[in-house]
């Protein structure tokens, strides 16, 4: 729990991983150019008194984690979201074994979801289904510009994809993570798009599709996207840092998902180990929308409760004490499906 004065929030970091990008798991150079990306992010976007040594960055561990979260970084509970990249890196780049046993430790503080690849065909959907059962998944994240062989990408809107979404709700795996963000090399940009999206989340409106990083930096796609889908969730990984580096780019993005999607769908995360939760969390208590962006209202404290832990905590079926729970709204954006939607459909209507 985080408390700044009279206000104190439920925090839920909705994306952290546990990975391994030393020397001795690099596949091949794509390995090194991956965690070299991510490091450049890390080293770009953060305070200078944030930074970790390169060293550091390629491996973590259980035990700094659960330090740099649950003791230092203010986390009631955090939620693993694994990429594999087994074209890159020997024992793949997520550490399922690891971060499952962490799981299986503190499972009041962390919950692990999985990855499937729909290029893996009926022997992946068998995978899935053990992978289910093992882990009590609630929830898989995906990377659809994975390499797989000669493939350098998917779709969600295929034919294999849509299968393995259908066997997710058979076996009550409902939340689905997506990353639909900013390239990482050497990963293809266009594979990232966010335009599959709306397809399924119209054939499968009983899941939720969580799209982490927001679209970036396709943000206006993606919001016209999820204004349409209620189904639609935006994850804030990546666009967290901006508060530091790019406080109104920041704003902006804030301020557009507020308005086109509402308080309800909008999922706090450190990126972790990207970034630490700490600063991020204390930054976001203290940001206001810079003022020259006028067209966008204030951020309420209730709204931001919502954004660091209720929401995803909703999500997951998190326990969330008493007396930091806050009343739900039932509309909550201000755009064309927000609190005017009569209004907009009638002027859409009469078009």
């Amino acid at each position: 729990m985080y408390t700044k004065g009279d206000n104190s929030f439920f925090i839920v970091d909705a994306h952290v991983a546990l990975w391994d990008a030393r020397p001795e798991n690099q596949r091949n150079i794509h390995g090194k150019q991956f965690i070299d990306c991510f490091y450049d992010y890390h080293r770009n976007l953060s305070p200078e008194s944030e930074l970790w040594p390169y060293d550091e960055y390629l491996y973590q561990g259980g035990d700094r984690l659960m330090k740099d979260l649950f003791e230092d970084g203010y986390v009631d509970h955090a939620i693993f979201q694994p990429a594999h990249l087994g074209e890159f890196y020997v024992n793949g780049f997520g550490q399922t074994e690891e971060a499952w046993a962490l799981t299986a430790q503190n499972p009041d503080k962390l919950t692990y979801n999985h990855h499937f690849d729909p290029r893996n065909g009926e022997r992946g959907l068998d995978q899935l289904r053990a992978d289910a059962e093992r882990f009590g998944l609630k929830g898989v994240k995906l990377y659809t510009a994975e390499w797989h062989g000669d493939s350098r990408g998917y779709k969600l809107d295929d034919d294999w994809t849509r299968r393995y979404l259908e066997v997710c709700r058979e076996l009550g795996i409902t939340n689905i993570h997506v990353h639909k963000g900013p390239t990482i090399r050497p990963l293809d940009r266009d594979a990232f798009d966010v335009a599959d999206v709306d397809h399924v989340a119209t054939d499968f409106t009983d899941l939720n599709f969580v799209v982490e990083h927001c679209g970036l930096p396709r943000l206006e796609d993606f919001c016209w996207i999820a204004t349409q889908e209620p189904n639609v969730h935006a994850g804030l990984a990546v666009a967290m840092p901006f508060i530091h580096s790019r406080p109104k780019y920041f704003g902006q993005i804030m301020g557009e998902l507020l308005y086109w999607l509402g308080e309800d769908r909008i999922q706090f995360s450190s990126d972790y180990a990207l970034w630490t939760p700490r600063w991020l969390i204390e930054s976001f208590v203290d940001f206001q929308i810079p003022a020259e962006l006028n067209e966008y209202p204030e951020i309420t404290m209730d709204q931001k409760r919502k954004v660091l832990g209720l929401n995803a905590a909703k999500m997951y079926d998190i326990p969330v004490p008493a007396e930091l729970q806050i009343a739900d709204a039932d509309e909550t954006a201000t755009g064309p499906r927000g609190a005017d939607r009569a209004a907009a459909d009638d002027v859409l209507v009469g078009a």
